[in-house]
C-alpha cells in the first residue's frame, strides 16, 4: 500500500510539473506575440500632420506597434538611410530621392509605390497688404525676401526653382532667396513675416491660419510632384513594416491624406 501511494504521488508530481512547464511556455509565447515593436518611418516634412493623424488610427488598432516618425527634407532623409540609419519605411516627397535608394538596393521595386501627389503654391502672410498676387510679382524691386527650401535637398525648393526657371524669373528671384531646411521652415518664415513670400506645398499652406495662398504653380512648370513610399530592405521588422506599408495604401489612410490636401496619384 505504501508503494502504491509513493507511485501515485510521483505521478501527480509529474503531471503538475508538466502542466507548469506548459503554462510557462504558453505565457512566454503569448508575451512574444504581444511584445511591442517600434517602427521608424522617415517621411517628408510636408506629411507631418497627415501621418500624425494616421498614427493614431493605426496604433489604436495595433496596440503592440509603436510608430516613430523622422520628419525632414527628403534629400536629407535619403542620405541618412544611405549612411545606414535604422529605418523601416521611407515616404519621400520626390521620386529622384526615392529612386536613388531603389538603385542602391535599399528598397525593392516590388515594395515601393507612388502613393499621392501635391500642388506647389505661393504664400504670403495673411495680413500682408503687399501687391503680391502671382509668381511674376516676385520680380518687382519692392519684394526683398522670398523663402524657398534648399533645392538640392528639399523637393519643394527644387520644384520652385524649376517653376521660376520655366517662367524666366529665376535670375531676378535668386538674389532675394532665403533658403530653408524644409517646407515647414519656409512656412514659419512666412508666418512670422521674416519674408514677404514663400513657396510651399498646398498641404503646408492649408494647415496654417497665418498665411494665404495667392497663386498655384501650373503643373507644366515643374516635374510631377509625387510621393513614393517603400519598405527598407534592412528593416529589422519586415513583416510589421510591410503591414503598415499596406495600411497606408488603404482607403482609410488615403482618405486622411486627401483630407490634408494631398491628391490621388
Amino acid at each position: 500500500m505504501q508503494q502504491y501511494f509513493k507511485t501515485l504521488f510521483a505521478l501527480l508530481f509529474l503531471i503538475m510539473f508538466t502542466a507548469a512547464c506548459s503554462n510557462e511556455t504558453n505565457t512566454d509565447q503569448s508575451a512574444a506575440q504581444h511584445k511591442n515593436i517600434s517602427l521608424t518611418i522617415s517621411a517628408a516634412a510636408s506629411l507631418k500632420d497627415a501621418l500624425t493623424d494616421i498614427q493614431k488610427q493605426y496604433e489604436k488598432k495595433h496596440p503592440n506597434i509603436d510608430l516613430k516618425f523622422n520628419f525632414g527634407a527628403s534629400g536629407s532623409l535619403q542620405q541618412q538611410i544611405t549612411n545606414g540609419a535604422p529605418v523601416d519605411l521611407f515616404f519621400s516627397a520626390a521620386e529622384d530621392k526615392f529612386d536613388a535608394l531603389v538603385k542602391a538596393g535599399a528598397i525593392s521595386k516590388e515594395n515601393g509605390t507612388d502613393l499621392v501627389g501635391n500642388d506647389l503654391v505661393l504664400i504670403v502672410p495673411k495680413n500682408n497688404t503687399s501687391a503680391i498676387i502671382n509668381f511674376e510679382d516676385l520680380s518687382k524691386p519692392t519684394v526683398q525676401k522670398i523663402a524657398l527650401g534648399i533645392p538640392e535637398s528639399v523637393p519643394a525648393g527644387q520644384y520652385a526653382k524649376e517653376t521660376f526657371e520655366h517662367m524666366n524669373l529665376w535670375k531676378n528671384i535668386e538674389p532675394k532667396t532665403v533658403y530653408a531646411k524644409d517646407v515647414r521652415q519656409v512656412l514659419s518664415y512666412v508666418e512670422t513675416g521674416n519674408v514677404e513670400a514663400g513657396v510651399v506645398y498646398k498641404t503646408d499652406a492649408l494647415i496654417s491660419k497665418k498665411v494665404k495662398i495667392v497663386a498655384t504653380a501650373e503643373n507644366s512648370t515643374h516635374k510631377p510632384i509625387v510621393y513614393p513610399l517603400g519598405v527598407i530592405k534592412d528593416s529589422k521588422h519586415p513583416q510589421e513594416a510591410k503591414a503598415f506599408y499596406q495600411f497606408l495604401q488603404s482607403k482609410t489612410a488615403l482618405d486622411t491624406l486627401k483630407k490634408y490636401g494631398f491628391t490621388a496619384n
